[in-house]
């Protein structure tokens, strides 16, 4: 099972700066995969406000590792974007489905 990372960077409404962290520290990147990508997703737990929650690949553990991101499975596709990268990484997650 392939190991991925998840951020959860909370009420998504008030997230900007730190989803922009992330951005930054991912064009920093010097030597990846030109089809890797984080990928974000809205989530409700219930609450009144959605949180927005980052999952990096595996190839991104090192990016992960410096936002704070906690080991999870791997995300379902269903209401994936991209929050920074290429989007053919959603096509090759599908594709794993």
């Amino acid at each position: 099972m392939e190991q991925w990372f998840m951020a959860n960077l909370g009420d998504a409404m008030l997230a900007g700066d730190e989803l922009d962290r992330v951005c930054a520290l991912f064009g920093q990147l010097g030597d990846r995969n030109a089809t890797t990508a984080v990928l974000m997703r809205h989530e409700n737990y219930g609450g009144l406000h959605c949180e927005l929650m980052l999952y990096f690949p595996p190839e991104l553990a090192d990016l992960a590792a410096c936002v704070g991101a906690k080991p999870c499975g791997r995300p379902d596709s269903s209401g994936l974007g991209v929050a920074v990268g290429s989007r053919q990484r959603i096509a090759d997650l599908r594709a794993g489905e």
